[in-house]
């Protein structure tokens, strides 16, 4: 059976990082019999230049219909002040493809604590996985426009917040037992909603896994005084969204850090969670390192092909430990040089 990828280079670096992430994928592909095929389609700013669309109709549809879907990035200033944005798009297609969390696994690799711009030892051991819910929340909800008074509505119910719950219980119970649900529930009622919901959950269901609660203002300092303490971070779309991308630098680069976004069934939109970088795009020197392990996501939580997963995330950590990388985690390669190395270093 070949699985079909729906293939979506977008903006700026984005298809660099993309077509690295597809060669090595392609590699693992060959050695682990894993027949693929590869379906490009404009996606982000480039269909609004094309098509007047940053979701077209013929993307969206080979979306739903594929087995998996890969995204290299989008966005950049070109469209910032244009009546369509790149980011809508995005938006429009994690509701259509019904994936409510995003999971964005953050670690410190073994030799990388330099890199971090934390001091080493805080640096040391941190491996984090954050489920960020990702459908729900002021980036969905009723929104008025205006230059003196404007509004997001910030809306969950709690069907959407146990749902993301469950998954982050889960992939505890497969890491080191811990879930940490960062929330605000001193202020938001939304965020009481929440916590109330994750509390009930765990005490049903549960009980097996270590709980915590945290205030957001606080865990976005506590990310930085000893991010090896956590396990499991839980949280809502907002919120999830702006820790992800403090703690992505930790590794010391955000050019390392991959994503996974699920919901129920096995398809998925997996993508690098770094943007467009377009001051350095057709440069060939972004990091496809994050894109790479989201190709390997792709294929864990995908294609159900875990082995294929562990031998890239094997030869990530392989070409980086030899001294190779791009410059931003003090190397000297291109992109496409780093992504030929983790290829030949891909071994059953």
């Amino acid at each position: 059976m070949t699985h079909k990828i729906a293939f979506l280079p977008g903006d700026g670096v984005g298809p660099e990082v993309a077509r690295a992430a597809r060669s090595v994928m392609m590699r693992a592909g060959e050695i682990y019999s894993i027949p693929l095929k590869f379906e490009e389609h404009d996606f982000g700013g480039v269909a609004i230049d094309r098509h007047g669309d940053p979701l077209p109709p013929e993307t969206l549809t080979a979306c739903l219909e594929a087995d998996a879907v890969f995204l290299g990035a989008v966005g950049g200033p070109k469209w910032e002040k244009g009546p369509l944005r790149p980011e809508s798009g995005l938006l429009a297609l994690r509701k259509h493809l019904g994936v409510y969390a995003n999971l964005r696994p953050i670690r410190v690799l073994p030799g990388m604590e330099n890199h971090s711009p934390l001091t080493p030892d805080r640096a040391r051991g941190c491996d984090i996985l954050i489920i960020r819910e990702l459908t729900g929340g002021l980036y969905f909800g009723e929104k008025r426009e205006g230059m003196e008074r404007a509004s997001d509505n910030c809306v969950y119910t709690r069907e959407e917040v146990v749902r993301v719950a469950r998954i982050a219980f889960e992939a505890a119970r497969g890491r080191r037992g811990k879930v940490t649900s960062v929330d605000k529930a001193n202020v938001m009622a939304t965020s009481r909603l929440w916590r109330a919901a994750v509390i009930a959950l765990h005490e049903t269901e549960y009980r097996d896994v270590e709980l915590e609660h945290v205030l957001v203002d606080a865990m976005a300092m506590k990310l930085i005084q000893r991010p090896a303490a956590f396990d499991v971070v839980l949280t809502e779309n907002l919120f999830g969204d702006i820790l992800s991308d403090e703690a992505s630098v930790i590794a010391g680069s955000i050019g390392l850090a991959p994503s996974a976004s699920l919901g129920e069934g096995a398809r998925g939109l997996y993508e690098p969670i770094h943007g467009s970088a377009p001051d350095i795009a057709e440069e060939d020197k972004a990091n496809p390192a994050g894109a790479i392990l989201s190709g390997a996501m792709l294929l864990r939580f995908s294609l159900q092909r875990d082995d294929a997963a562990q031998a890239i995330e094997r030869a990530v950590e392989e070409t980086i430990n030899n001294g190779h990388g791009t410059a931003d985690i003090g190397g000297r390669d291109s992109c496409s040089e780093f992504a030929a190395r983790v290829a030949g270093a891909l071994r059953a």
